[in-house]
């Protein structure tokens, strides 16, 4: 379990005796779970069909032609308004401009309940992973707009504990979709050494292990397997470009996803026409005052067009990406929040994954493509009816 980031660990880890290796590896590959922590959760074995649920599906099964559950703002799980004032002192406040850097209620910004480890092991292998500078412009870190999610856990800690988990789990394969978040802390820029930090993370000696080298396509189940696809919805236009050349993965260019849009039509891949059919209709344009009963069915309204599209035979070789994720942060009297949205107001309106179970059930044996959720493990058999088990 330990061999491929036992190299790392080494380094990482401590100068105990040689004769103590195999204790130094996995002290070392414990370590470096523990500065992920925050956003990882804690590692668990885990024997459950979901953890290995791609090792019934056959090698060559294209991935466009799979349903992967995925999740929208990975990071979140763990943010409450006990964190968000715990990191107030770090957290940059004011104006510049027509942006406020003030985060508003921890609620608007909680999209998760869940840590990574456990996702992993519910099944889930599509993740939402938003990065920028931390405030001291030294570390790569994860936030959700103003919302500094840790102020230790890094990008390259969370992406050891993917590494550990496909050790323990080979059949399956992560998809990994990162985007530089903006309007983090004050004066904070996508800019040159952002990227070149990216980059670095991306492509040192242990992330060649694991990330797919495959470049703006999607393949087979099998030439996944253990491995981690980027899906790049960032760009590296500030670097030399053979960093460009050179990143592995799915490009999106943040420039063509057409913002809060109910169907987005994206070519990731000019040679082939490679054609992705993207649903990130995330902020309900309702009028102030809607509730959440309309502000529900809208959102699920725009998913299950969408995810009837996918389902057609007319699109069948095209990736399919949808957002079951929403939100009405500015209604009245109460916004409809993240969770709201989700699993409804906890009395008589049912949120989005609570329609779309039945809605999944009753469409079984359809392809759907990748859909991110919010607050999946709250609707016991969602995840369940979207893989088709």
């Amino acid at each position: 379990m330990f061999a491929k980031l036992f190299s790392v660990a080494l380094v990482a880890g401590s100068t105990l005796a040689s004769n103590s290796t195999n204790n130094l590896g996995q002290y070392a590959v414990q370590t470096l779970l523990q500065y992920g922590r925050p956003i990882l959760g804690d590692y668990a074995n885990c024997d459950s069909g979901l953890c290995t649920w791609m090792s019934t599906f056959p090698d060559d099964l294209p991935i466009v032609h799979m349903n992967i559950p995925g999740v929208h703002d990975t990071a979140t799980w763990n943010y409450s308004q006990t964190t968000q004032d715990s990191l107030e002192h770090i957290t940059a406040s004011g104006i510049t401009g027509n942006v406020t850097y003030q985060p508003v209620p921890a609620e608007i910004y909680r999209c998760q309940d869940q840590p990574i480890f456990e996702m992993l092991n519910g099944g889930i292998r599509a993740f939402d992973l938003r990065y920028a500078f931390d405030p001291t412009n030294s570390t790569l870190v994860f936030y959700h707009s103003q919302a500094l999610q840790s102020e230790t856990a890094t990008v390259q800690d969370v992406l050891y504990g993917f590494y550990h988990w496909l050790d323990a789990h080979p059949t399956e394969g992560v998809f990994l979709s990162f985007m530089y978040e903006g309007s983090t802390t004050e004066w904070a820029q996508d800019n040159a050494a952002v990227q070149q930090m990216l980059y670095d993370t991306l492509t040192n000696d242990v992330a060649k292990e694991y990330i797919s080298p495959i470049k703006d396509r999607f393949g087979t189940l099998g030439d996944v397997r253990g491995k981690i696809t980027l899906l790049r919805r960032f760009t590296f236009d500030l670097l030399d470009s053979s960093a460009e050349t050179s990143i592995p993965g799915v490009h999106f260019p943040p420039s063509n996803w057409t913002d809060n849009s109910p169907n987005i039509t994206l070519i990731y891949n000019l040679q082939t026409n490679g054609t992705a059919y993207i649903e990130d209709y995330y902020n309900i344009g309702l009028p102030d005052g809607a509730g959440a009963a309309p502000n529900i069915q809208w959102k699920f309204n725009a998913t299950t067009a969408h995810l009837e599209m996918a389902a057609s035979e007319q699109w069948k070789d095209s990736l399919f990406w949808s957002f079951a994720s929403s939100e009405h942060d500015t209604d009245l009297p109460l916004p409809e929040t993240p969770m709201i949205q989700a699993l409804g107001n906890g009395t008589d309106v049912p949120g989005v994954n609570q329609k779309l179970l039945p809605w999944l059930q009753e469409h079984k044996g359809s392809r759907w493509g990748i859909v991110m959720f919010d607050f999946f493990g709250d609707v016991p058999g969602l995840i369940e009816a979207f893989i088709g088990a």
